[in-house]
């Protein structure tokens, strides 16, 4: 998590990896999930947009476990503002 030592009070951004591990890790303790990875991320006016994919429902095999794209966005530091999930799919499903 951020914390008052992290924030940078010249208004810059925190660099991008490490924002996306505060996102990740913010995610999973949210939704009480585990991430599997961020598949997009831009730069907004308030701070980040990203696209996490989280693992809602592990199954065996794991290509069959159901999955979910969040959209996320955060502050310059990285803190999360608010999320909204856009989509849900099955692991082993592929986009045509």
């Amino acid at each position: 998590m951020t914390t008052k030592e992290d924030s940078t009070d010249s208004g810059e951004r925190m660099p991008l990896a490490r924002v996306m591990r505060e996102v990740i890790g913010q995610m999973a303790e949210l939704l009480q999930c585990e991430p599997a990875g961020v598949s997009a991320v831009e730069a907004t006016d308030r701070g980040w947009r990203a696209h996490v994919e989280m693992v809602e429902l592990p199954r065996v095999p794991d290509t069959t476990s159901v999955m979910a794209s969040y959209r996320v966005d955060t502050n310059s530091n990285g803190e999360v503002l608010g999320y909204e999930r856009v989509r849900r799919y099955s692991r082993g499903q592929v986009d045509r």
